[in-house]
């Protein structure tokens, strides 16, 4: 048999029963007593709510990755990807460019149509059972739509653009595709909150009031400038909160949910926004930046390494060895060092939530608001408290809100 085809068969039922052994671990680690300081949060029939909101939530994902696996196996097995090849190259018969394009376009929306029914089914009958959702159809679809237009838009081209290099630059490719990726990327960090994000969400100025000045106050003892606090419309979507700090120098801005404001009183919202700050204050933001830049240069290099590899190709009984489909069959191969490289961003994700708190802690005096909120937010969302080691290891990159709320009880 093929090595690259056990190698791959076995990258892919490998992920499939890690993801299902984690799962078990983390539904059998479900604690059934309420953890001690949430009783002012969390009733306990709302308790078990969550409890069994993670049990449906954790089924209904290893049901979809159950159909999507041995549909990938099957598809694969079968030599799929040779025939979305040869029609491609049936409807485009000159630039290899162009093929590309339709080859990957093609599987990308097969990939949306096979999990479309499961994210409707999450949204309209998961989510809503237990009070989260509030998109209906129409928002649904719009979203679709502008989430596809907007990925042709942009990425048609950026991957036009990396096609071009391997075809043309020789070894020196991915050094051209890297450079231009990551261009690409730190350009898109200064756009997206002033062109992207609006295409989906309402964004307002915070009308005056406490909040705001509240805000602003504590910004500019800590000499953080901004170009506003805005609040956004995720109430359009569901009851879940959030907050977060969006662009760099002048397009810098405070983003609060409507659902967030509603549920919290303003020293609760500005201890969220000074653990925000915190990020930013300890260069986390730059130290992701500078992993993504240096993780994309890796994955770029060894793409050269398997581009154009027969072997790899006969693996996926391909007529035709080509440049895009050396891209599309090495994201395969590249899963577990992806899996890896995620592990370590989540462990320092983790660490740097712990430094954010501190510095909130620290910086704004009021831990006891952080903590608060926190307990809020976790039982708004119905927060999993008590998730396994193991879980919380390979996929979380926050740390549980126990730990965190241990974590700050020392600055009272």
């Amino acid at each position: 048999m093929n090595s690259f085809l056990v190698i791959i068969l076995s990258i892919l039922i490998g992920s499939y029963l890690v993801d299902l052994i984690i799962e078990y671990l983390n539904l059998n680690h479900l604690q059934e007593d309420l953890p001690d300081g949430f009783s002012d949060f969390y009733s306990d029939k709302e308790y078990r709510k969550s409890q069994k909101y993670l049990r449906e939530s954790t089924i209904f994902g290893l049901v979809q990755s159950s159909v999507s696996t041995p549909l990938i196996i099957i598809f694969l097995m079968m030599g799929g990807f040779n025939y979305i090849d040869l029609l491609a190259r049936k409807i485009n018969s000159g630039s290899t460019i162009t093929t590309g394009l339709i080859f990957t376009g093609f599987l990308i929306f097969g990939s949306q149509i096979l999990s479309l029914p499961f994210s409707i089914y999450d949204t309209f009958v998961i989510e809503e059972k237990y009070g989260f959702n509030k998109t209906n159809f129409k928002t649904y679809a719009l979203d679709f739509i502008k989430g596809t237009l907007i990925s042709v838009i942009i990425g048609g081209p950026i991957l036009a653009a990396i096609f071009w290099f391997f075809e043309r630059t020789g070894n020196s490719a991915w050094l051209y595709a890297w450079t231009t990726v990551t261009v690409f990327q730190i350009i898109l960090m200064f756009l997206a909150p002033v062109v992207l994000m609006p295409i989906f969400n309402k964004f307002t100025s915070l009308e005056e009031g406490e909040l705001k000045s509240d805000i602003e106050e504590y910004a500019r003892k800590e000499s953080f400038q901004l170009k506003g606090v805005y609040k956004m419309d995720g109430s359009k979507r569901s009851t879940k909160s959030n907050a977060f700090f969006t662009g760099f120098g002048k397009f810098r801005r405070i983003v609060l949910f409507d659902t967030l404001i509603e549920k919290h009183p303003v020293d609760e919202l500005v201890a969220i926004l000074a653990h925000e700050m915190g990020h930013f204050k300890k260069k986390h933001i730059h130290k992701f930046i500078l992993i993504s830049v240096i993780s994309t240069g890796l994955m770029f290099y060894i793409l050269s390494v398997f581009m154009n590899n027969q072997i790899l190709f006969d693996a996926f009984k391909m007529e035709n060895v080509s440049v895009y489909a050396s891209m599309v069959f090495f994201g395969f191969l590249y899963a577990p060092i992806s899996m890896i490289i995620s592990i370590v961003t989540n462990y320092l994700s983790r660490k740097y939530e712990f430094e954010a708190d501190q510095y909130a802690a620290e910086t704004f005096g009021k831990p006891e608001s952080l903590i608060n909120a926190l307990k809020k937010l976790s039982t708004d969302n119905l927060s999993n408290l008590a998730p396994h080691p193991l879980k919380v290891f390979v996929e979380y990159s926050h740390p549980p809100v126990l730990q965190r709320i241990k974590a700050l009880e020392q600055f009272n």
